[in-house]
């Protein structure tokens, strides 16, 4: 969702700064415009590292010896981490 919200951010401010000439009394649509564009990115940045780093996964091996016979034994563990 943060990338579709970081892509519309963008495209409102593209829109706003190089596509309307529109004068309006006491608002700078050329500096909301940037501020979008901005905002934009940055929330676009921020949805990419997060699903990058939802995706990562841990995985852990365990050999101990069992005490009532002394074998090795081996404990495999894989989960994904939830962020």
């Amino acid at each position: 969702m943060s990338i579709g919200l970081g892509i519309f951010l963008l495209v409102v401010g593209a829109v706003l700064v190089w596509a309307l000439d529109l004068t309006i009394t006491g608002v700078n649509l050329q500096l909301i415009g940037y501020i979008l564009l901005a905002a934009g990115a940055l929330v676009l940045i921020l949805g990419l590292v997060l699903m990058t780093r939802r995706r990562s996964s841990v995985s852990t091996t365990r050999t101990i010896a069992d005490p009532a016979n002394g074998d090795q034994v081996t404990r495999r563990e894989s989960s994904i981490d939830d962020i």
